[in-house]
């Protein structure tokens, strides 16, 4: 079954993940899901390895009850930049009130943490922000992809296959 008409938000800034980006970006195209690339300012976005991202969208134009997911990629500068910033907080809390799918990688969960979401619920990430979890008030589960709900987490890059086949599973419900 085809994802055409689903409707994903990936967010970007400076230092994200390279294959956290484009792996997923890239998979849910083929499957024919719209992706439109949101950050504070409509300009490219370096990764660390120095692949650009072109914005499609701001922040501030995106409307939440358009999309039907939303993917934060990990790097450790993209994150924790992203989690500055109060729309990205409010497009996350907005996203997970209404029960659509938010997917998050690698570091991406400080942006989970940063909005209030990961209490009582299941997640992982990154071996170094699994402290970061627990304090936030969540189960840290040690598995290639973690699917709570409408929450989907992630390891790192090598969890890939499995992080974009769940996503896919959630979109195609």
């Amino acid at each position: 079954m085809s994802l055409k008409g689903r409707k994903v938000i990936m967010l970007v800034e400076e230092g994200y993940e390279d294959l956290e980006f484009w792996y997923p970006k890239i998979r849910l195209m083929e499957e024919g899901a719209e992706i439109v690339v949101a950050g504070r300012e409509k300009r490219p976005y370096p990764s660390k390895h120095g692949y650009e991202a072109d914005v499609d969208a701001t922040l501030s134009e995106v409307d939440p009850a358009r999309y039907d997911a939303l993917i934060i990629p990990g790097g450790v500068k993209c994150p924790d930049r992203l989690r500055r910033y109060k729309e990205v907080l409010e497009l996350v809390k907005e996203m997970d009130k209404a029960g659509k799918i938010i997917a998050s990688i690698c570091h991406g969960p400080w942006v989970l943490i940063s909005a209030g979401i990961l209490k009582g619920r299941r997640a992982t990430s990154y071996f170094s922000i699994r402290d970061d979890i627990v304090n936030a008030g969540a189960a840290y589960v040690d598995d290639p992809v973690v699917v709570d709900g409408n929450l989907v987490t992630s390891r790192g890059p090598w969890d890939l296959p499995d992080f974009c086949r769940a996503i896919i599973q959630l979109l195609r419900v």
